[in-house]
């Protein structure tokens, strides 16, 4: 099956166990239409670049999945309907990345960065 990966932004205003929730109720999502939820991250509450529905932050989440195509869309389709979405970025992808994912390493365990130029 085709692999995947999900980020999705949610309301400021729910608590982190409401945003935890979401994610799992898109896992379960996936599954009853054939799919698996491989790994999941909640990245937490994050500051916008520009404000969205009038709001400046977001309960920000990110899924790996294992999905065929009309599952995806499934749940893609649900969560666009979900009042407390607000949006989603998926992108097929050919294979998961081992480990955490660069939102979740600590600041020492990321590459050195290239130096700038003067």
């Amino acid at each position: 099956m085709p692999l995947y990966e999900h980020v999705f932004i949610s309301r400021q205003d729910l608590s982190n166990t409401q945003a935890e929730g979401l994610i799992e109720h898109f896992g379960t999502v996936l599954a009853d239409n054939g799919g698996q939820l491989v790994d999941q991250e909640y990245w937490g509450v994050k500051t916008m670049a520009y404000k969205i529905n009038k709001n400046r932050k977001g309960h920000y989440a990110f899924l790996r999945t294992d999905a065929p195509a009309a599952a995806v869309q499934e749940m893609e389709r649900l969560m666009r309907l979900h009042d407390d979405v607000m949006r989603v970025l998926t992108i097929k992808v050919d294979e998961h990345a081992e480990g955490p994912s660069i939102q979740m390493q600590k600041r020492d365990e990321r590459g050195d960065r290239r130096e700038r130029r003067n």
